[in-house]
């Protein structure tokens, strides 16, 4: 018995056209999920890398960001396969201005998506969880759900509520069989960092003081993405696992 096997699972993953979402529904994909793959833009290449692993994969084209919508889409991820197994709340935007310049729809939006959205879709995929007695929702956070950043104050907000709704549906739902855990990467080359790492100093600077010497890829979140995924994390709730090649212990 291997408890990482995803076998006959379904797996709702946001925000997977590129970056983590890409890469952690490919580690779900892996160990033997099927994935829904929600993104603003087509996932193309997200979904081929999963056929092409044996795996079924359903793309759903939506703005996350209109809450109306949001019930629509869930619906539409639920008529794929019949159940959602597991939710992964990926999707997310930055904005980065000083705060006193922070315009006030940047703050609507950052907010909106990042907060707002995971906690509409967990209480949609909730309720379906709650009446089949098992589930497991993945939100991922960031290092800024414990530390401040800098003119990302929008950003910083969302993280640490990110954390927090973790926090508060294990706390309502874990008697119910769901099991609802966060992820908090490190600094990762992704689009999201592109600004940052094009500042040499700056990526000089974080590099080094990173433990593990370099930053991360969507790879390195397959790994922790499957283990709480997975019946390994069954007695795991309410945490955030830092991916974060030993930041926050330096």
């Amino acid at each position: 018995m291997n408890p990482f096997d995803l076998s006959g699972q379904v797996a709702l993953v946001t925000g997977t056209s590129g970056g983590l979402g890409q890469g952690m529904a490919i580690g779900l994909a892996e160990a033997g999920a099927d994935v829904v793959l929600v993104s603003y833009s087509k996932p193309a290449a997200t979904a081929s890398a999963i056929e092409a692993l044996g795996r079924k994969a359903y793309v759903i084209e939506a703005d996350l960001s209109r809450e109306d919508e949001l019930s629509a889409v869930f619906e539409q991820a639920l008529a794929f396969q019949g159940r959602i197994d597991i939710l992964v709340n990926n999707a997310g935007i930055i904005r980065r201005t000083p705060a006193a310049d922070h315009a006030v729809q940047d703050w609507h939006d950052v907010i909106g998506l990042n907060l707002n959205t995971v906690f509409f879709l967990s209480q949609l995929a909730g309720r379906h969880m709650i009446e089949r007695g098992s589930g497991k929702i993945i939100n991922i956070a960031s290092m800024l759900s414990y530390q401040g950043g800098i003119n990302v104050p929008g950003y910083t907000a969302s993280k640490h509520g990110v954390a927090g709704l973790t926090k508060a549906l294990a706390n309502e739902w874990a008697g119910k069989g769901i099991q609802i855990n966060g992820i908090a990467p490190g600094y990762m080359e992704t689009d999201n960092t592109t600004q940052i790492r094009a500042d040499e100093n700056r990526y000089r600077d974080i590099t080094a003081r990173i433990p593990a010497g370099r930053w991360g890829t969507p790879e390195d979140l397959k790994g922790p993405v499957v283990f709480l995924a997975s019946a390994a994390s069954d007695y795991l709730n309410g945490h955030v696992l830092n991916v974060d090649g030993g930041w926050m212990a330096r």
